[in-house]
C-alpha cells in the first residue's frame, strides 16, 4: 500500500511517498528558511503564500522521486494540526481535494503524533513500547508510548519550548535565523561550565519542563555586563578628562565605542546555555524511561538535530541500559515522511477523516 503524506504546518512544504509503513520511498521537503530570515522568524502569511506557490511541485516531485504515479496511490494523508493556521490549510486543502477526485482514503494526521514514529522510520524497526522525547521550536514534551496510536504526554513545557529558548537566545545575541544552528555552531569552541545558568526543573519529580528561566538567566548575564562595561567606560572618561590636555585638544579615546562579546567569551555563553537546556533534557528523559519501566528511548523534533543532545543522551541510555532511537536529522524537522508513515497505518487500521475536516492549529497530542 503506497501512502502520499503531505505537511504544510510551518514553513516547510512537504511530501512523501511511503510504502507499507515502513519504506520512505521519497520524501521532499522544500524549505523557507531564505525568505523569512530578514524578518528573524516565520511570518505566516509569507509561508502560506509560498506553500500555495509551490506544493503542487511538491507534489510532483516526490512522486517522481519515489517512481511512483497517482494511479498507484492508495491513499492520503496531510497534516491537520497543530500549527500556522494559515500554512495548516494549504496542505490539508491539497490533500483533501486530491482524494475526493482521485476517490482514495484521507486521512488528517496529528503532527506531533506522527513525530513519535519517525525514530522508527528511521531505524527500520519494527515498534515497541518508549518513552519518546519530542523537542521542537514548539513543542518540548515527553510521551509514554505503549504502540502506534496508544500513548500519554507524561510532562511538557509549561512555558517555552527548548527550540523556542534557543531562537530568542540567538536573537539576544544577533546570531541570526534559525538560531538553533547558530547557537550550536557557536559553542562548539566554547566551554560549558563557564556561566552556572539555572537548570529549570530538573530536579522536581513531574515530567514538566520550563525553559525560561534559562533563557532570562542570559538575558540578566548580558544586562550585568553591559553595565559592567558602561561603568569602566565612563570611568575611563573621568581619567581621561582629568589629563585633558590644557590646550583643549580632543582625547582620541573620549568617543571610543562600548566594546561587545569577544568571540571567546560568546562561545563560553552559547555553550553554557547549550549545556543547562541539554541537562534538563537529558535528565528528564532519563528519569522517565525508568519510571515508565521501557527498554527504549526515542527522539525527534528540529531541537534532536543538536549535537550535544545526541551525544549526551546516548552516554546517559547506555549508563542506565537502555537503547535509544534517534530519528536521522532529515525527519526531525517538519517532514511529510513521517505523515505518510502514521497515515498508512491509521488507513490500514481502518481509519478515515471526513472530507471537511477543518485544520486545527491547537491541536493537542
Amino acid at each position: 500500500m503506497l501512502v502520499l503524506g503531505i505537511e504544510s504546518s510551518c514553513d516547510e512544504t512537504s511530501a512523501a511517498v511511503v510504502s507499507d509503513g515502513a519504506r520512505i520511498l521519497s520524501n521532499v521537503v522544500a524549505s523557507q528558511i531564505a525568505l523569512h530570515r530578514p524578518y528573524g522568524g516565520v511570518v505566516p502569511e509569507l509561508a502560506s503564500r509560498h506553500h500555495l506557490k509551490i506544493i503542487n511541485t511538491v507534489v510532483t516531485d516526490a512522486l517522481r522521486e519515489a517512481g511512483a504515479t497517482l494511479d498507484q496511490i492508495e491513499g492520503v494523508a496531510a497534516t491537520c494540526g497543530p500549527g500556522l493556521a494559515s500554512s495548516l490549510l494549504i496542505g490539508l486543502t491539497f490533500g483533501k481535494s486530491l482524494a475526493l477526485a482521485r476517490g482514495l482514503p484521507f486521512i488528517g494526521i496529528n503532527h506531533m503524533e506522527a513525530h513519535l514514529i519517525s525514530p522508527w522510520l528511521s531505524a527500520g524497526r519494527a515498534f515497541e513500547p518508549n518513552v519518546s522525547l519530542i523537542v521542537s521550536g514548539g513543542h518540548t514534551m515527553l510521551v509514554h508510548v505503549r504502540a502506534i496510536g496508544d500513548h500519554t504526554v507524561l510532562g511538557q513545557t509549561t512555558d517555552d519550548a527548548a527550540g523556542e529558548a534557543f531562537d530568542k537566545v540567538a536573537k539576544l545575541l544577533g546570531l541570526g535565523y534559525p538560531g538553533g544552528p547558530e547557537v550550536e555552531k557557536a559553542a562548539r569552541s566554547g566551554n560549558p561550565a563557564a556561566i552556572p545558568f539555572p537548570r529549570g526543573k530538573l530536579n522536581d519529580p513531574d515530567f514538566d519542563f520550563s525553559f525560561s528561566g534559562v533563557k532570562t538567566a542570559v538575558l540578566y548575564w548580558l544586562r550585568k555586563r553591559e553595565q559592567k562595561e558602561k561603568a569602566e567606560v565612563s570611568s575611563q572618561k573621568s581619567v581621561i578628562r582629568s589629563q585633558k590636555p590644557e590646550d583643549g585638544s580632543p582625547s582620541p579615546a573620549s568617543d571610543a565605542p562600548r566594546s561587545t562579546l569577544n568571540a571567546q567569551t560568546l562561545s563560553d555563553l552559547c555553550a553554557s546555555f547549550q549545556q543547562a537546556v541539554v541537562d534538563v533534557l537529558v535528565g528528564k528523559a532519563i528519569a522517565a524511561a525508568l519510571a515508565m519501566r521501557v527498554r527504549f528511548v526515542t527522539v525527534s523534533g528540529g531541537v534532536a538535530c543538536n549535537g550535544a543532545l545526541r551525544d549526551q543522551l546516548a552516554a546517559a541510555c547506555r549508563r542506565n541500559g537502555l537503547e535509544l532511537l534517534m530519528a536521522d536529522r532529515k525527519l526531525c524537522t517538519d517532514n511529510a515522511g513521517m505523515i505518510a508513515g502514521l497515515g498508512w497505518h491509521k488507513l490500514h487500521a481502518g481509519l478515515r477523516s471526513p472530507l471537511d475536516l477543518d485544520a486545527q492549529p491547537n491541536l493537542r497530542l
